[in-house]
């Protein structure tokens, strides 16, 4: 059972937590009039507007010119501008804001989505600072560059460029269309190249942490580490995951031509035409290993590979351990490798059938640096069995969350290599267009108090894995599977160690 935490834990492939509304100091939307934009602070969430008066000059001049370059008339033509609306002390439950207000429909309709945004930013952000800048100016200055702009798509450039100063790729926007084809994959539907993809925090590039077995990507030779260069001739310098991921999808029987630069070939580009299928997300596979112990006895080791942490993942996991503890399974591999994270409450359900009593899985951080554990409560573990968890570096996010919590709790020994290293949360939230923010709202750190972000987690046991794809889906009854897993050089050290501990007699 979990504790209550107040969250109702969420997200994608870039793993988080959905605040819901009685957590967020809602902005009140007083709404439209003729000119202007009304936005009603509570002063329990306001900053202080106060500025020098050279500012306000400054910033009202911005959008005179911004206005006479647009329109061609004063700035006091049917349009007016409140830079700062200092409440009297008598009235100081509320603030008001008045913005210009664009005569493109579809701009007016953007900005009260840059207004929503905003908000939420400014009131769950984990970087209280925004990066070293003033949140409340910025808002002013985005309203005046998206002003004189006539298409939602030029809008949406100027959040996603406001978001960018906050030097975090991962919280950002998208779209409606793109928010639909993240829900639709977080649910385990799917039509696309079967590619998991990431930005790379360092460089910024977009990268393949794994494919789906048997996906188009994986027919063609995509691989792990390889970088995506361009989706139909676009570059894609600049487009995060998300907007990447939406390129590729698209329905069943049509094509995508991607470029891609091969990793394992000394960067070399090639273009590669995929056609588009429908997949189901299954995110478990499993099979039953039977080898000898040094006493030469036949041992049966569970095997489990944990593609993603979709919806399922925790019933399907259950159902697995289930299955092969009926079957007389006497210890068990768990394969994170190249799985890039998910809903994060997967990854905490399935960390409880592995564990007892009230053991921390993880902790938060949040934006005032305030530490809170998310613990288990009475908690009982499907096995007692010895357990190894594998990791490479495509592990990412709700699978670092995951080996942290078995690792730093005496339950697993961790074989492979470091870790992906994403420690951030992000919330994910829905606005009234039917887009979707996604804030990073917290840090985290493991139950030992490991920082995980750009660090990742080292394994107890380094391997070099010879395969450099996830092993492919099996079945208890393929021995053509069975016997490429036992070819597997870290699931051969990961039975290794599981035969150590059986010889010490000692059980996780």
């Amino acid at each position: 059972m979990m504790k209550n935490i107040g969250y109702n834990l969420s997200l994608d492939v870039k793993a988080g937590i959905n605040i819901p509304s009685n957590k967020v100091a809602k902005l009140n939307l007083v709404g439209f009039v003729p000119g202007r934009l009304l936005l009603c602070l509570p002063t329990t969430t306001t900053a202080i507007w106060k500025r020098k008066k050279v500012e306000e000059m400054k910033l009202k001049n911005e959008v005179e010119v911004a206005v006479k370059s647009a329109f061609g008339f004063g700035f006091s033509a049917a349009l007016s501008f409140c830079i700062f609306c200092h409440a009297p002390t008598a009235l100081a439950q509320s603030l008001t804001v008045a913005f210009p207000v664009s005569r493109a429909p579809e701009v007016n309709a953007v900005q009260r989505t840059l207004v929503e945004a905003w908000g939420l930013i400014r009131e769950t952000f984990v970087d209280p600072t925004f990066n070293h800048q003033d949140w409340d100016m910025k808002l002013q200055q985005t309203m005046v560059e998206m002003f004189p702009l006539n298409s939602a798509d030029a809008a949406y450039t100027k959040i996603s460029g406001m978001l960018s100063t906050l030097g975090d790729p991962f919280t950002r926007i998208i779209s409606p269309k793109e928010y639909q084809g993240f829900r639709i994959g977080s649910d385990g539907n799917l039509q696309g190249v079967g590619l998991f993809i990431n930005v790379e925090p360092r460089t910024g590039h977009l990268v393949v942490l794994s494919c789906i077995e048997n996906s188009p990507a994986a027919r063609a030779g995509i691989h792990q580490g390889d970088e995506l260069v361009e989706i139909n001739g676009e570059r894609l310098d600049g487009i995060d995951s998300e907007g990447a991921a939406q390129r590729l999808r698209g329905n069943a029987g049509t094509t995508v031509t991607v470029k891609v630069k091969d990793s394992s070939r000394n960067s070399y580009i090639r273009e590669v035409k995929l056609p588009r299928e429908y997949m189901k997300l299954s995110p478990i596979s499993s099979a039953i290993i039977p080898h000898k112990s040094s006493e030469g006895q036949v041992i049966k080791t569970g095997y489990v590979k944990l593609s993603t942490f979709s919806q399922s993942a925790a019933e399907d996991m259950q159902n697995a351990i289930q299955k092969m503890k009926n079957q007389g399974v006497h210890s068990y591999i768990l394969d994170l490798r190249n799985n890039p994270g998910g809903l994060v409450k997967a990854g905490l359900d399935v960390a409880q059938m592995w564990l007892d009593g009230d053991e921390t899985l993880v902790n938060t951080i949040d934006r005032d640096g305030n530490m809170s554990p998310i613990n288990m409560i009475n908690g009982h573990a499907i096995t007692h069995d010895p357990l190894v968890v594998i990791v490479n570096e495509g592990s990412a996010s709700a699978s670092e969350i995951l080996a942290g919590a078995l690792h730093d709790n005496g339950r697993a020994i961790l074989v492979g290599r470091k870790t992906f290293g994403k420690g951030k949360i992000q919330s994910v939230t829905q606005l009234h267009d039917g887009s979707a923010l996604f804030v990073t709202v917290a840090k985290y750190v493991s139950p030992a108090l490991h920082d995980i972000d750009q660090v990742g987690i080292t394994p107890d046991v380094q391997c070099t894995t010879e395969m450099l794809n996830s092993p492919k889906e099996i079945s208890t009854k393929d021995k053509t599977s069975i016997s490429s897993l036992e070819a597997d050089s870290c699931i051969m050290v990961a039975e290794h160690e599981l035969d150590m501990k059986e010889s010490k007699g000692t059980v996780s």
